[in-house]
């Protein structure tokens, strides 16, 4: 098997090559990961200024670049630049979790999304901060569900984010907003600010099925996730005939 990885943290992230070590097992491994941090990034791409791409030094047996750019150019560059068809493109492991309105700025969801735009399945892994090397303990037990439910007969793209400690895996659907959020005048400045947020209950609390809950009562959560921005209820509706 042909695996693409990437993420958002970055070619240096401990996340990164916790996940690209772990999927050496299943086959040949390449990274294409950006230079430097891109979260909250969202799907952008470069496409009016040139931007570097290298080949890097990395793991034992695998090959590995660095991309000037965001994880979404990242998959477009291992598959369309490289000239490469790949089984399937792991992204991660994130530095925080994405779940909830999260899944619509995220970088690291965006390289999933961009993989299924180029005919390749795709799961995006993550887990809390400074939690990467726990998380990595049950990547086996969560690609193992995907596997073994054959998910990918279903759907070609998955968000799973994996607590230190799991209780389970949770079938999972995408909550909403689960922070506050302001911008801060940085002290000192005249004209600078800093956007900011705190975590608040989820509207659902009780509610195990939403990713905002499961993964902060400890479960893993499979999200399963379409490309398509369509409302098919308001299209079937009014379409013209």
């Amino acid at each position: 098997m042909k695996i693409l990885i990437t993420n958002d943290d970055g070619i240096d992230a401990l996340g990164l090559k916790l996940l690209a070590e772990w999927a050496k097992k299943y086959g040949e491994v390449t990274v294409v990961a950006p230079k430097r941090g891109q979260s909250a990034k969202s799907h952008a791409i470069e496409i009016v200024e040139a931007f570097e791409i290298k080949q890097v030094p990395y793991l034992d047996g695998i090959t590995a670049y660095s991309v000037d750019s965001t994880p979404a150019d990242c998959v477009r560059f291992g598959i369309v630049g490289l000239k490469q068809k790949y089984d399937v493109v792991f992204s991660g492991i994130n530095r925080g979790v994405n779940v909830g309105d999260d899944i619509v700025y995220s970088g690291t969801i965006a390289a999933v999304f961009e993989a299924v735009k180029q005919g390749v399945k795709a799961i995006a892994f993550s887990s809390f901060p400074d939690e990467q090397e726990a998380a990595a303990k049950h990547l086996d037990e969560a690609y193992g569900y995907v596997l073994g439910k054959g998910l990918f007969d279903h759907a070609p793209m998955y968000n799973i984010n994996i607590p230190a400690e799991s209780k389970g895996i949770r079938m999972t659907y995408q909550g909403t907003t689960y922070y506050s959020d302001d911008f801060e005048k940085v002290e000192g400045t005249e004209n600078m600010y800093r956007q900011v947020g705190d975590l608040i209950p989820d509207l659902h609390p009780d509610d195990l099925n939403r990713d905002t809950v499961a993964i902060h009562a400890g479960y893993t959560t499979v999200t399963p996730l379409i490309e398509t921005r369509t409302d098919m209820a308001v299209y079937e509706k009014f379409k013209t005939e």
